[in-house]
């Protein structure tokens, strides 16, 4: 660093000229030095924005008094270090931009977001993220950008805490395509209202429906919890936070005790909102569970049984509902098959098939409910639930006699 330039950079004020000279100096650490400086013309700063020095771009994009037209120009430099220079600080003045933008600066500054936000590296991208997640005035196409970006380092702190999401862009990521871990995101945000934690919950995603148990916040109907109670059997990680619950109702409790391992029941038991008579129910219901935990091969074969029922008209579908309540698949699949007059074979292939149509059609031949065809999907065949077909309005079959009669020769019956 030459003698003359050092001084000359360290005097308190300069002029016009000497910033004009200083600025367009050969020596790289006099610019840099130049470059930190707050009492620059915004034309010197400009200039400096587009030195061959990278050094000297990311000083100037560090800088507080950089003009916005300068900022937006080093928001497009081809060093990543200056564009996350550059994020650091222009991220901090988002909420400036969120109302009037007539305003020129504004203009600029939501402008140098809006480039930012789509950096080819990630890491400018993430930066951004973690600096507008909690901010309430961010522009919100800004965020609504970060929150559909496909690297979860990015739309994760925004989907997860951003105040600017709507119900209404949430459900625009739940239903198109997102990252993965996007859903574990939404469910674990502040007060997720029903709507929300229904459409988390129809996407049929294990972890982000744990995720969603397990945030107390998170708004879900009695119905569904009945639901997830029901299908969490095979599902270990919903078991902890369907107990946690708040409100969880007594059908819930009595249904997991079916599956409940007993190091859980003693949270089950320590829940002050349930009547003593379903917990003593749970007891029973799991100390005979423990008591009857026989491989199926082992049961008898109930098919005699079940045709005498038939014969005295006591084989109904109360009974089958009870048996699917209850876990006992042999059971119910051999009531569905003296029921519909078929081999137990074709009912349990008909099941496998995970066939909607397929299940209904089985339903009406046995001359069950439309509402039990839906229930035999969702508890026997374990669909998910966005692939349920459920009956008509009208609660009778979707499909017609015609339509019933072919699914069933489907499967050569």
């Amino acid at each position: 660093m030459s003698d003359s330039g050092k001084k000359l950079v360290s005097k308190a004020t300069l002029s016009y000229q000497e910033m004009q000279k200083l600025a367009s100096h050969e020596d790289l650490l006099i610019r840099c030095q130049l470059a930190e400086r707050h009492d620059l013309k915004p034309e010197i700063l400009y200039f400096l924005a587009e030195d061959e020095e990278m050094e000297v771009r990311r000083r100037i994009a560090v800088n507080p008094t950089t003009p916005r037209q300068a900022d937006l120009l080093l928001a497009s430099d081809a060093e990543e270090e200056v564009r996350l220079q550059l994020t650091d600080k222009i991220a901090n003045l988002a909420p400036d931009v969120s109302s009037d933008q007539q305003n020129k600066i504004q203009i600029l500054t939501l402008e140098a977001l809006r480039v930012l936000s789509r950096d080819q590296a990630t890491k400018v991208r993430q930066i951004l993220s973690e600096a507008l997640k909690d901010v309430v005035d961010a522009p919100g196409e800004i965020i609504k950008h970060l929150a559909q970006d496909m690297e979860l380092v990015v739309a994760g702190p925004i989907l997860q805490f951003s105040p600017v999401l709507s119900d209404e862009d949430l459900l625009e990521i739940i239903t198109s395509s997102h990252c993965k871990g996007a859903l574990n995101a939404i469910s674990k945000r502040h007060k997720v209202s029903e709507t929300i934690s229904d459409a988390v919950i129809a996407t049929n995603e294990e972890s982000a429906i744990a995720d969603l148990l397990g945030n107390q916040s998170a708004q879900i109907r009695e119905d569904t919890l009945d639901m997830l109670a029901e299908r969490a059997e095979a599902i270990t990680n919903w078991h902890e936070p369907l107990l946690q619950r708040p409100k969880l109702s007594p059908k819930a409790a009595k249904k997991m005790a079916h599956y409940l391992a007993e190091n859980l029941l003693n949270t089950l038991q320590a829940r002050t909102d349930l009547p003593a008579d379903v917990i003593n129910v749970v007891k029973e219901q799991v100390k005979k569970r423990i008591e009857c935990d026989s491989p199926v091969e082992d049961a008898p074969d109930p098919m005699d049984i079940l045709r005498e029922l038939k014969e005295k008209d006591e084989l109904d579908e109360m009974k089958l509902h009870d048996w699917l309540d209850d876990s006992q698949w042999l059971m119910a699949t051999s009531a569905l098959a003296v029921l519909a007059d078929l081999p137990r074979v074709t009912i349990k292939k008909i099941i496998a098939s995970q066939s909607g149509k397929g299940i209904m059609a089985l339903s009406w031949k046995a001359g069950l409910s439309a509402e039990m065809g839906e229930k035999l999907q969702f508890k026997l065949a374990k669909m998910p639930i966005p692939n349920l077909l459920k009956p008509a309005e009208n609660g009778e079959y979707p499909l017609t006699e015609d339509e019933l009669t072919w699914h069933l020769e489907l499967f050569g019956h």
